[in-house]
Protein backbone atom coordinates (compact mmCIF):
# COMPACT_ATOMS: atom_id res chain seq x y z
CA UNK A 1 0.00 0.00 0.00
CA UNK A 2 1.52 3.43 -1.18
CA UNK A 3 1.36 6.56 0.61
CA UNK A 4 1.10 9.78 -1.20
CA UNK A 5 4.76 11.87 -0.17
CA UNK A 6 3.43 14.74 2.03
CA UNK A 7 2.99 17.88 -0.15
CA UNK A 8 4.83 21.26 1.34
CA UNK A 9 4.03 24.52 0.80
CA UNK A 10 5.82 27.22 -0.41
CA UNK A 11 6.49 30.13 1.49
CA UNK A 12 3.86 32.91 0.50
CA UNK A 13 6.77 35.44 -1.33
CA UNK A 14 7.31 38.72 -0.04
CA UNK A 15 7.25 41.75 -2.09
CA UNK A 16 10.42 43.67 -0.19
CA UNK A 17 9.36 47.07 1.70
CA UNK A 18 9.39 50.04 -0.59
CA UNK A 19 12.92 52.14 -0.36
CA UNK A 20 12.23 55.68 0.88
CA UNK A 21 12.53 58.50 -1.57
CA UNK A 22 16.19 60.17 -0.88
CA UNK A 23 14.06 63.88 -0.02
CA UNK A 24 11.88 61.27 2.58
CA UNK A 25 14.95 59.90 4.07
CA UNK A 26 15.40 61.61 7.95
CA UNK A 27 19.30 63.19 7.33
CA UNK A 28 18.44 64.27 3.77
CA UNK A 29 16.11 66.85 4.90
CA UNK A 30 17.57 68.11 8.44
CA UNK A 31 20.24 68.62 6.19
CA UNK A 32 18.11 69.96 3.52
CA UNK A 33 16.19 72.20 5.91
CA UNK A 34 19.66 73.61 7.12
CA UNK A 35 20.74 74.90 3.97
CA UNK A 36 18.38 78.18 3.88
CA UNK A 37 18.73 79.41 7.38
CA UNK A 38 22.79 79.12 6.46
CA UNK A 39 22.32 81.13 3.58
CA UNK A 40 20.51 83.65 5.38
CA UNK A 41 23.22 83.58 7.56
CA UNK A 42 25.78 83.90 5.70
CA UNK A 43 24.40 86.80 3.93
CA UNK A 44 23.96 88.34 7.46
CA UNK A 45 27.16 88.39 7.70
CA UNK A 46 28.15 89.38 5.13
CA UNK A 47 25.97 92.78 4.39
CA UNK A 48 27.74 93.64 7.95
CA UNK A 49 31.32 93.06 7.91
CA UNK A 50 31.04 94.84 4.58
CA UNK A 51 29.71 97.79 5.70
CA UNK A 52 26.59 97.50 2.95
CA UNK A 53 23.94 98.19 6.22
CA UNK A 54 25.03 100.12 9.44
CA UNK A 55 25.85 97.86 12.30
CA UNK A 56 23.30 99.94 14.43
CA UNK A 57 20.40 99.01 11.89
CA UNK A 58 21.96 95.44 11.87
CA UNK A 59 24.34 94.26 14.22
CA UNK A 60 26.52 91.62 13.16
CA UNK A 61 25.59 87.76 14.30
CA UNK A 62 28.28 87.30 16.58
CA UNK A 63 27.19 90.79 18.50
CA UNK A 64 23.15 88.80 18.89
CA UNK A 65 25.07 85.75 20.32
CA UNK A 66 26.57 88.11 23.09
CA UNK A 67 23.54 89.83 23.95
CA UNK A 68 22.24 86.50 24.43
CA UNK A 69 24.93 85.10 26.28
CA UNK A 70 24.84 88.70 28.46
CA UNK A 71 21.12 88.05 29.35
CA UNK A 72 21.87 84.49 30.08
CA UNK A 73 24.43 85.20 32.64
CA UNK A 74 22.14 87.70 33.82
CA UNK A 75 19.35 84.67 34.17
CA UNK A 76 17.04 87.00 32.51
CA UNK A 77 17.20 85.24 29.03
CA UNK A 78 15.86 81.65 31.16
CA UNK A 79 12.83 83.15 32.66
CA UNK A 80 11.48 85.26 29.55
CA UNK A 81 11.83 81.86 27.80
CA UNK A 82 10.34 79.99 30.51
CA UNK A 83 7.78 82.21 30.93
CA UNK A 84 6.22 82.90 27.21
CA UNK A 85 6.65 78.93 26.59
CA UNK A 86 4.62 79.11 29.86
CA UNK A 87 1.56 81.00 28.74
CA UNK A 88 2.07 79.19 25.08
CA UNK A 89 1.14 76.12 26.35
CA UNK A 90 -1.28 76.69 28.54
CA UNK A 91 -3.41 79.18 26.03
CA UNK A 92 -2.95 76.62 23.33
CA UNK A 93 -4.41 73.52 25.28
CA UNK A 94 -7.30 75.49 26.58
CA UNK A 95 -7.93 76.57 23.57
CA UNK A 96 -7.73 73.61 21.50
CA UNK A 97 -9.53 71.45 24.49
CA UNK A 98 -12.56 74.29 24.14
CA UNK A 99 -12.16 74.34 20.27
CA UNK A 100 -12.65 70.29 19.47
CA UNK A 101 -15.20 70.76 21.88
CA UNK A 102 -17.26 73.49 19.74
CA UNK A 103 -16.07 71.67 16.69
CA UNK A 104 -18.24 68.51 17.99
CA UNK A 105 -21.28 70.36 18.90
CA UNK A 106 -21.32 72.16 15.67
CA UNK A 107 -20.15 69.12 13.19
CA UNK A 108 -22.30 66.63 14.50
CA UNK A 109 -25.58 68.81 14.43
CA UNK A 110 -27.17 70.78 12.64
CA UNK A 111 -28.87 72.93 15.30
CA UNK A 112 -25.21 73.52 17.13
CA UNK A 113 -24.23 74.48 13.45
CA UNK A 114 -27.47 76.81 12.81
CA UNK A 115 -26.69 78.13 16.67
CA UNK A 116 -23.23 79.02 16.30
CA UNK A 117 -21.38 78.93 13.14
CA UNK A 118 -22.62 82.62 12.52
CA UNK A 119 -21.32 84.19 15.72
CA UNK A 120 -18.30 82.22 15.72
CA UNK A 121 -17.57 83.33 12.43
CA UNK A 122 -18.45 86.95 13.43
CA UNK A 123 -15.39 86.84 16.34
CA UNK A 124 -13.17 84.69 14.19
CA UNK A 125 -12.87 87.89 12.03
CA UNK A 126 -12.01 90.25 14.73
CA UNK A 127 -7.95 91.03 15.18
CA UNK A 128 -6.00 90.09 17.83
CA UNK A 129 -4.93 93.35 19.18
CA UNK A 130 -8.93 94.23 19.54
CA UNK A 131 -9.32 92.05 22.43
CA UNK A 132 -6.43 93.32 24.32
CA UNK A 133 -7.91 96.22 26.05
CA UNK A 134 -11.07 94.61 26.56
CA UNK A 135 -9.37 91.57 28.34
CA UNK A 136 -7.11 94.12 30.60
CA UNK A 137 -10.56 95.46 31.55
CA UNK A 138 -11.94 92.20 32.51
CA UNK A 139 -8.99 90.41 34.07
CA UNK A 140 -6.30 93.34 34.34
CA UNK A 141 -2.64 93.07 33.64
CA UNK A 142 -1.91 89.74 34.44
CA UNK A 143 -1.53 86.23 33.42
CA UNK A 144 -5.52 85.36 32.96
CA UNK A 145 -5.80 88.04 30.56
CA UNK A 146 -2.49 87.07 27.93
CA UNK A 147 -3.53 83.28 28.60
CA UNK A 148 -6.93 84.00 27.62
CA UNK A 149 -6.05 85.70 24.41
CA UNK A 150 -3.12 83.25 23.41
CA UNK A 151 -6.72 80.89 23.78
CA UNK A 152 -8.97 83.00 22.05
CA UNK A 153 -5.94 82.60 18.67
CA UNK A 154 -5.53 78.66 19.45
CA UNK A 155 -9.38 78.28 19.55
CA UNK A 156 -10.65 79.16 16.13
CA UNK A 157 -8.33 77.03 14.17
CA UNK A 158 -8.96 73.56 15.57
CA UNK A 159 -12.81 74.64 15.66
CA UNK A 160 -12.65 75.71 11.64
CA UNK A 161 -10.64 72.55 10.74
CA UNK A 162 -12.42 70.19 12.85
CA UNK A 163 -16.05 71.22 12.09
CA UNK A 164 -15.18 71.43 8.44
CA UNK A 165 -13.70 67.88 8.43
CA UNK A 166 -17.38 66.33 10.71
CA UNK A 167 -19.54 68.15 8.10
CA UNK A 168 -17.64 66.30 5.52
CA UNK A 169 -17.70 62.98 6.48
CA UNK A 170 -18.83 60.23 3.93
CA UNK A 171 -22.66 59.75 4.60
CA UNK A 172 -21.82 56.41 3.47
CA UNK A 173 -19.72 55.21 6.12
CA UNK A 174 -22.20 56.98 8.54
CA UNK A 175 -24.96 54.64 7.07
CA UNK A 176 -22.77 51.70 7.39
CA UNK A 177 -22.42 52.25 11.13
CA UNK A 178 -25.81 52.44 11.46
CA UNK A 179 -26.28 49.39 9.96
CA UNK A 180 -24.07 47.08 12.20
CA UNK A 181 -25.72 49.64 15.40
CA UNK A 182 -23.21 52.02 16.10
CA UNK A 183 -24.93 55.11 17.45
CA UNK A 184 -23.37 57.76 19.70
CA UNK A 185 -20.19 57.36 21.07
CA UNK A 186 -19.91 54.46 19.57
CA UNK A 187 -20.59 56.10 16.00
CA UNK A 188 -17.94 58.91 17.09
CA UNK A 189 -15.35 56.34 18.03
CA UNK A 190 -15.85 54.08 15.11
CA UNK A 191 -16.87 56.34 12.07
CA UNK A 192 -15.96 59.79 12.64
CA UNK A 193 -12.93 59.93 14.66
CA UNK A 194 -10.55 58.04 12.60
CA UNK A 195 -12.03 60.29 9.64
CA UNK A 196 -11.14 63.37 11.34
CA UNK A 197 -7.76 62.53 13.00
CA UNK A 198 -5.98 63.85 9.88
CA UNK A 199 -7.90 67.11 10.41
CA UNK A 200 -7.22 67.25 14.26
CA UNK A 201 -3.60 67.35 13.48
CA UNK A 202 -3.73 70.01 11.08
CA UNK A 203 -5.98 72.51 13.62
CA UNK A 204 -3.55 71.61 16.27
CA UNK A 205 -0.45 72.30 13.98
CA UNK A 206 -2.14 75.83 13.29
CA UNK A 207 -3.03 76.50 16.39
CA UNK A 208 -0.40 76.17 18.16
CA UNK A 209 1.40 78.74 15.10
CA UNK A 210 -1.28 80.63 16.38
CA UNK A 211 -0.45 80.83 19.74
CA UNK A 212 2.87 82.67 19.33
CA UNK A 213 1.71 85.16 17.31
CA UNK A 214 -1.24 85.95 19.68
CA UNK A 215 1.55 85.75 22.75
CA UNK A 216 3.54 88.70 21.02
CA UNK A 217 0.18 90.37 20.69
CA UNK A 218 -0.32 90.11 24.45
CA UNK A 219 3.30 90.77 25.61
CA UNK A 220 3.79 93.84 23.34
CA UNK A 221 1.30 95.69 24.69
CA UNK A 222 0.15 94.32 28.42
CA UNK A 223 3.66 92.71 30.48
CA UNK A 224 6.84 92.84 32.48
CA UNK A 225 8.06 89.55 31.06
CA UNK A 226 8.19 87.66 28.15
CA UNK A 227 9.57 86.97 24.53
CA UNK A 228 7.15 89.68 23.40
CA UNK A 229 7.75 92.09 26.93
CA UNK A 230 11.62 91.93 25.70
CA UNK A 231 10.76 92.87 21.80
CA UNK A 232 9.00 95.54 23.12
CA UNK A 233 11.37 96.70 25.83
CA UNK A 234 14.80 96.62 23.24
CA UNK A 235 12.49 98.45 20.70
CA UNK A 236 12.23 101.72 23.04
CA UNK A 237 15.82 101.58 24.33
CA UNK A 238 17.01 100.87 20.53
CA UNK A 239 18.70 97.21 21.49
CA UNK A 240 18.62 96.01 18.06
CA UNK A 241 20.38 93.37 19.18
CA UNK A 242 18.24 91.86 21.58
CA UNK A 243 15.30 92.64 19.01
CA UNK A 244 16.86 90.31 17.06
CA UNK A 245 17.67 87.72 19.50
CA UNK A 246 14.04 87.84 20.36
CA UNK A 247 12.81 87.18 17.26
CA UNK A 248 15.40 84.19 16.68
CA UNK A 249 14.27 82.55 19.88
CA UNK A 250 10.47 83.42 18.92
CA UNK A 251 11.45 81.17 15.73
CA UNK A 252 13.28 78.27 17.19
CA UNK A 253 10.59 77.89 20.41
CA UNK A 254 8.21 77.54 17.77
CA UNK A 255 10.03 74.88 15.62
CA UNK A 256 10.80 73.39 19.10
CA UNK A 257 6.96 72.75 19.80
CA UNK A 258 6.11 72.47 16.00
CA UNK A 259 8.37 69.14 16.25
CA UNK A 260 6.99 67.73 19.49
CA UNK A 261 3.61 68.33 17.95
CA UNK A 262 4.79 66.30 14.88
CA UNK A 263 5.86 63.76 17.41
CA UNK A 264 2.41 63.28 18.47
CA UNK A 265 1.00 63.36 14.53
CA UNK A 266 2.77 60.24 13.91
CA UNK A 267 1.32 58.22 16.92
CA UNK A 268 -1.99 59.63 16.48
CA UNK A 269 -2.40 58.56 13.12
CA UNK A 270 -0.32 55.24 13.62
CA UNK A 271 -3.57 54.84 15.92
CA UNK A 272 -6.57 56.09 14.40
CA UNK A 273 -5.52 56.63 10.84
Amino acid sequence: MSTAAPTVEAPASTAPAARPGLWDRTAVRLAAGAVLPLVILGAWQAVTVTGVVPAYRLPPPLTVVQAGVQLAEDGALWLHVAISVQRVLLGFAIGSLAGLAVAGVVGLSRAGDALLSPTLAALRAVPSLAWVPLLILWLQIGEESKVTLIAIGAFFPVFTTVAAALRHVDPHLVEAGRCFGLSGWSMFRTIHLPAVVPSVVSGLRLALAQAWLFLVAAELIASSMGLGFLLNDSQQTGRVDRILLAIVLLALLGSLTNAALGLAEKKLLRRWA
